[in-house]
């Protein structure tokens, strides 16, 4: 069995100015920076040892695993970014006011727009995320991605799982960690933890 490390990004400039990013990006803040810090001594505390490591393309996604990693002792340890962890594409909506956003669920909302279909958006997540753990010698994987990929992914694998990460009603915040058990024999993720580092 092999583990995941699937986290969120730090706050970012568009976080706090409520504005949408899925594809378009914004740096992390000074206190985006910080939580990333935090996260990564978590991890340290919890004497966990990674032997992969991989970024969404996307800045903030890059710049948070760069800060974990060093907060590791192992900043000079490779990654490699992958277009498959990019979050959501909300096509002609990106960069909009949060206020913009249609009532829950999206599904197909920004397809029209130029974006992904929630299904699709889910599919990628899972089929990505699957694939690079399917790599020889992953035991231990730390990969930095997004809220909403985040939470599609914990989605994908079932009502039980979610209802167990979050059922408390715990938000993925800002570079929270979930944590899977993974059989590469079966492809199944097992869900066992959130953590908010943060919180």
């Amino acid at each position: 069995m092999a583990t995941l490390y699937l986290m969120r990004h730090g706050q970012t400039l568009f976080n706090v100015l409520k504005r949408k990013q899925g594809w378009c990006d914004s740096p992390l803040t000074e206190l985006g920076v910080e939580q990333a810090h935090r996260a990564g001594t978590c991890l340290a505390e919890r004497g966990v040892t990674f032997d992969h490591a991989y970024s969404s393309t996307s800045e903030r996604a890059v710049d948070t695993l760069e800060v974990v990693l060093g907060e590791l002792g192992c900043p000079d340890m490779p990654y490699e970014r992958i277009k498959g962890l990019k979050e959501w594409n909300f096509g002609a909506f990106e960069g909009l006011t949060e206020d913009t956003n249609p009532p829950l669920p999206y599904g197909d909302f920004y397809v029209p727009f130029g974006g992904e279909g929630e299904l699709a958006f889910r599919e990628r997540m899972v089929a990505t995320v699957t694939a690079l753990m399917q790599r020889p010698g992953h035991e231990c994987v730390l990969m930095a991605s997004h809220g909403a990929a985040v939470a599609q992914f914990l989605r994908a694998q079932g009502p039980e799982a979610e209802h167990r990460l979050r059922g408390d009603g715990r938000r993925i915040g800002n570079c929270a960690i979930t944590v899977y058990e993974f059989d590469p024999a079966t492809a199944h993720f097992e869900a066992l933890e959130l953590i908010n580092p943060n919180a």
